[in-house]
């Protein structure tokens, strides 16, 4: 995966990077961790400039996200609750629990959309009940840019001062990745076979 991620961004440049950082939001998957790195990795060797590379991959990052706000906001808030009452059990849910949930985020949208930006997979899929909830869109775009223009600056400076050390880093990820696939299934059997509604 990696050498398919560096020969994009060496064919495409700024575009190639913009196209996998969309492709990172659109298919949660993709580590951004990743991409920005080896995009830091290349801005150390002079191939790309730092400014250029992170306006570039925050392009990227909000396009996706925001195809998932366009979903959020086709389905609505009120075609959710029909879901809730058919597969509560297993989603672990009741109607009330999701508008105390909806309480929260329409509350603290702001903070929770630009914290979620530094979230593994939470990054993409906040963008889901953001539009669900009707979220302004340009409130939206805002506070997922500053995150994510934050979190990419982070990571590409990580792979520009690691350089050719950061090349390691895929190796490492991959484990890592498993383990903490398996504690979220874990987790959420667990949830299961404990929760009961309060219905």
């Amino acid at each position: 995966m990696t050498d398919r991620l560096i020969d994009l961004v060496e064919a495409w440049g700024y575009i190639g990077i913009a196209i996998a950082m969309f492709l990172e939001n659109v298919f949660p998957p993709i580590p951004s961790e990743v991409i920005m790195g080896l995009t830091g990795m290349a801005v150390a060797d002079g191939r790309l400039g730092f400014g250029e590379a992170v306006l570039a991959g925050t392009v990227g990052a909000v396009a996706g996200n925001y195809v998932w706000y366009v979903i959020g906001k086709v389905v609505g808030y009120a075609r959710f609750k029909p879901i809730i009452d058919r597969f509560g059990r297993w989603l672990t849910l009741d109607w009330d629990e999701v508008q105390k949930i909806v309480g929260i985020f329409q509350r603290y949208d702001r903070v929770i959309v630009f914290w979620a930006r530094f979230l593994p997979t939470v990054r993409t899929m906040i963008s889901l009940p953001a539009g669900m909830l009707r979220m302004s869109l340009p409130k939206f775009l805002l506070w997922t840019t500053l995150g994510t223009a934050i979190w990419n600056s982070v990571l590409i400076g990580a792979g520009y001062i690691l350089k050719n050390e950061f090349s390691q880093f895929e190796r490492f990820y991959g484990p890592v990745a498993i383990v903490m696939i398996v504690l979220v299934v874990a987790l959420y059997i667990y949830r299961v076979a404990t929760w009961k509604s309060k219905n």
